[in-house]
């Protein structure tokens, strides 16, 4: 029984979800070039923002409980199963967000706190909603999902008006559409059942969605460029970043070219290891 239940809120705030977001936020905090590494620092910015993250993912999951049910990825839910009542994943929710702004408010600042709020409505209460309206649901998905690294430097630095912050956004925002477009392409199915319109078109059969992925994965050859040209980043490190896109672009056009789920499933296996790639090497880069 307990351990069904530490599953259920395991799954309740996608808790694997919720980790890679929170990596992103802690190399955020520890890249400022003002930080150094203090432990109790670093558990603060990674338990409030998991926290935080949490209680999104959970929010979402609440408010798609009905379309959960219709779709086979989704269907074993706790919500959309009725092993959790949804009174019980509000508490959760409640308490979880309460907990986490206020680690992030506390121990660090006002603005990280306030980016943080901003993230968890904009991802709950637009994006979610808008999934069932029109595929622009991605772009506005795309904000909060690139606001973990910002938060990360407003915890650090107590300011986003560095350009260095906002190319730590670029990087997670432009990465986001060929990572997300490449699972929605896999399990458009089942987004179908649901009602949901993730896809950039109407049918599979067009390349639209495929030349889409090609697009914003060559932006992020450029973008690999600008930590070294602000002195985030060193020369080897521009290398490694841009070598990285390179080869996340070799995956796009592959889907372009076969348009296939298995292609489409590569370039989001792609798309998981391209982005630990860039946060580490300028992680890497700050303390070497």
């Amino acid at each position: 029984m307990l351990s069904q239940k530490l599953k259920d809120y395991q799954q309740l705030m996608k808790l694997n979800l919720s980790l890679l977001v929170v990596f992103s936020s802690v190399i955020g905090y520890l890249i400022v070039p003002t930080v150094s590494f203090v432990l109790i620092n670093v558990i603060g910015i990674f338990f409030g923002g998991l926290l935080i993250t949490g209680a999104a993912n959970a929010t979402n999951e609440l408010i798609e409980k009905n379309e959960d049910q219709l779709m086979n990825r989704t269907m074993d839910r706790p919500l959309a199963t009725a092993r959790m009542s949804s009174n019980e994943a509000i508490l959760f929710i409640s308490l979880s967000l309460t907990a986490g702004l206020a680690i992030l408010f506390f121990q660090f600042n006002a603005l990280a706190a306030g980016l943080s709020l901003f993230s968890y409505i904009l991802y709950a209460f637009v994006y979610t909603p808008l999934k069932k309206v029109t595929p622009i649901s991605v772009l506005v998905g795309a904000i909060p999902g690139a606001l973990p690294c910002l938060i990360g430097w407003a915890a650090g630095s107590g300011s986003i008006l560095m350009t260095e912050a906002w190319v730590l956004f670029a990087f997670q925002f432009f990465w986001q559409f060929p990572h997300f477009w490449a699972i929605a392409w896999v399990a458009d199915e089942d987004y179908r059942k649901a009602g949901m319109k993730m896809l950039p078109q109407e049918t599979k059969e067009s390349r639209f969605t495929a030349f889409q992925t090609v697009f914003y994965s060559s932006i992020l050859i450029p973008v690999a460029a600008l930590p070294y040209v602000l002195g985030l980043g060193s020369m080897v490190g521009m290398i490694i970043m841009a070598l990285a896109a390179v080869v996340f672009v070799w995956f796009a056009l592959q889907f372009y070219k076969h348009n296939t789920d298995e292609k489409a499933r590569k370039l989001m296996f792609a798309s998981f290891i391209y982005l630990p790639i860039i946060l580490f090497t300028l992680l890497i880069d700050k303390f070497i």
